[in-house]
């Protein structure tokens, strides 16, 4: 993306910050990757294309990618799409097209607007269609500069047989939140200002609130309203963006598979990632780079163009072998093409023309050639293309905070939707809320474990623990041990806290429960091949019983400490070493001990604000209420270490 007069790139280095202090063969365990170096990474640390063997090896990761875009946009599962609403009005007729003003919502309450570019003259069709996300530039969808002119490309798609929509990013032009200014004050405020307003609250990561969410969400949105014409042949559609909106040609493209055929300008990158909170959304790219996301399209025909004079300067050498290399494997290597220009961050008149051609052989079955010239154009004055002359959405927008606050009731309906109910509701909750759970914790998911025999080893205990409760951990591993169990105490090595509240470090990084989540369940792993097979029981002390209970999935059974924890308000989900984005959407601690279940299960010191409502619901409904403990008390070491001596697997 651009960066807007004023503004610089994102610092390399973080700023440092003070704290205070299942069904073992029915769900798979996950391994998660190696833990990142210090310092951590951020948007311009060069990225490497990963060493893919094999076409299925990459569709299982693909479909991985797709996952993380989702979960990490708060968008798993989909949201039901409630009714466009869609006007379309304003016809300008010219001779071979027309252009129109359209504006739809996308949610309840939110209205996305931009205008539609029509062949005329060309009969009723049904035509290919293309969608314009526009990126960063000063005038959003109605910038026409040498540099980008998303009003030339959309009159050319109309003039070539197909129809264009360009539509605003959030807080550009017509697609506003409701606000008090006058528009004289209004003219003052930049898009690119207004725009980064959505999503900036702390507590918003907890629900996977933010700007890239809302605006892929409106980017899917889009595609169902060009679906929705008559005149549109649904498989014949494309879309294309320079910039932030190279960013949402390929979100789009990898996780819709309506877009036919893609070509994301000047921004893919193995560097910079993306410069703005619209393409950096807590999670996306822990695992995952840009290159990756858009090889996630293949084998859907795609273009890569790039410029010697920004982050894509090396499309012909790295990026764009990397990407081909997936369009080899799976066998379609013409559906690949990177042109790369001498010019600056752009979607110049070259570029345009290198992708009218791209766009011309896959949705109009054209001969195919390098660029196809682009004839004169005339943009129409911005009065005559703007939907909403004042600046104001409808009556009945929501304001920013009441459409925040939609997506947390959204939030909390879908999690009672997925609680089960009955045994069919099980396997659905674990269809939906295991990839929730793996994308959340950046975990990789492992082959199947095989269930252990009658003959099985004792249980092995896996004992976590913080350093500041070492001590404790220590007499209740004696207490174990004295009941003849084979104990292993661990606790995570110590590392610097950094402030995940800037620079995007949770796009690139992870938390430290994330961190330790991760630790937990590859310690899992190894305890269990290092013990002949004998069941896993992880015990958390002091902090570490939350870590021990959203690694749940990863043992036979967990003990876990709650710690009094009141999950009912957001404030102490932020604490550092329990702060993880999207928490709220596999229902906080709730989520994780559901999938684990009918594993026996012991939680205690739960106080009276730690809600395991969902937890108790699935227990039932499995007939394992008995494997399951709740106590809102702490209990001593002896309890515990009787609790586990006399589990029964």
């Amino acid at each position: 993306m651009a960066f807007p007069s004023g503004m610089t790139q994102t610092p390399r280095w973080f700023r440092r910050f003070p704290v205070s202090g299942s069904l073992a063969v029915l769900f798979t365990a996950a391994v998660a990757v190696a833990a990142d170096p210090l310092p951590v990474r951020d948007l311009n640390t060069p990225r490497t294309f990963p060493e893919i063997q094999s076409r299925e090896q990459w569709l299982a990761r693909a479909q991985q990618i797709r996952e993380q875009i989702l979960v990490s946009c708060g968008l798993w599962p989909l949201p039901k799409r409630p009714p466009l609403r869609a006007h379309v009005f304003g016809r300008i007729e010219r001779d071979d097209y027309t252009v129109e003003k359209v504006y739809f919502q996308s949610w309840p309450g939110f209205y996305v607007a931009g205008n539609l570019y029509r062949p005329r003259g060309r009969g009723r069709g049904p035509f290919p269609a293309v969608l314009n996300p526009h990126g960063h530039w000063a005038q959003g969808r109605l910038n026409d500069t040498a540099e980008g002119s998303v009003p030339a490309r959309c009159i050319q798609f109309a003039r070539m047989g197909m129809i264009a929509f360009a539509y605003d990013m959030v807080g550009y032009n017509d697609t506003r939140f409701p606000d008090s200014l006058t528009p004289e004050e209004r003219a003052k405020v930049s898009f690119y200002k207004v725009h980064r307003l959505f999503g900036t609250n702390r507590t918003d990561e907890l629900w996977s609130i933010s700007l890239m969410g809302l605006q892929t969400w409106n980017s899917i949105r889009a595609l169902d309203f060009l679906e929705s014409l008559p005149d549109v042949d649904r498989r014949r559609i494309g879309c294309t963006g320079a910039s932030g909106g190279g960013t949402q040609t390929f979100i789009l493209g990898a996780v819709d598979e309506r877009v036919a055929v893609l070509a994301p300008v000047c921004m893919v990158s193995h560097t910079m990632q993306g410069g703005c909170s619209c393409e950096n959304a807590p999670g996306l790219r822990v695992r995952f780079s840009n290159m990756e996301i858009a090889a996630a399209a293949a084998p859907r025909p795609q273009i890569l163009v790039s410029a010697s004079g920004d982050w894509t300067r090396t499309t012909p050498e790295v990026e764009g072998p990397a990407i081909r290399r997936i369009y080899e494997l799976l066998g379609v290597p013409d559906r690949l093409r990177y042109a790369h220009f001498d010019a600056g961050h752009n979607y110049n008149q070259p570029s345009r023309e290198a992708v009218y051609a791209w766009f011309a052989r896959w949705l109009l079955n054209q001969p195919d050639a390098e660029s196809l010239p682009e004839t004169p154009y005339k943009k129409e004055a911005d009065a005559d293309l703007r939907v909403f002359p004042d600046g104001q959405p409808p009556e009945g927008a929501l304001t920013m905070e009441q459409f925040a606050e939609s997506l947390r009731v959204a939030v909390r309906q879908r999690w009672q939707s997925l609680v089960p109910r009955d045994p069919a509701g099980v396997a659905r909750f674990r269809k939906i809320v295991a990839p929730a759970w793996r994308a959340t914790f950046q975990l990789d998911p492992a082959p199947p474990r095989s269930p252990a025999g009658t003959d099985a080893p004792r249980p092995f205990v896996l004992l976590a623990a913080s350093s500041a409760h070492d001590g404790e951990a220590a007499q209740l591993a004696d207490a174990l041990r004295a009941r003849g169990l084979t104990v292993r105490v661990w606790s995570p090595p110590h590392e610097p806290l950094f402030n995940p509240f800037t620079n995007f470090f949770t796009t690139y990084n992870r938390t430290v429960l994330q961190r330790r989540v991760g630790e937990l369940v590859r310690e899992c792993e190894q305890a269990r091949r290092s013990s002949d097979g004998a069941r896993i029981v992880l015990c958390g002390v002091g902090r570490a019983g939350l870590w021990a209970l959203m690694a749940a999935p990863a043992a036979d059974a967990v003990v876990a400490d709650a710690g009094r924890l009141d999950v009912g308000r957001d404030e102490p989900l932020l604490e550092a070493d329990v702060f993880c984005p999207g928490i709220r959407n596999i229902g906080t601690f709730e989520g994780a001990p559901m999938l684990a279940a009918p594993q026996p299960l012991l939680i205690h010191n739960a106080g009276r604000d730690f809600s395991t409502a969902g937890i108790r619901t699935a227990y039932r409904v499995l007939n394992a209420e008995r494997r399951l403990r709740i106590e809102p008390e702490p209990l001593e070491h002896k309890a515990i270490a009787a609790w586990i001596s006399r589990l029964r697997f």
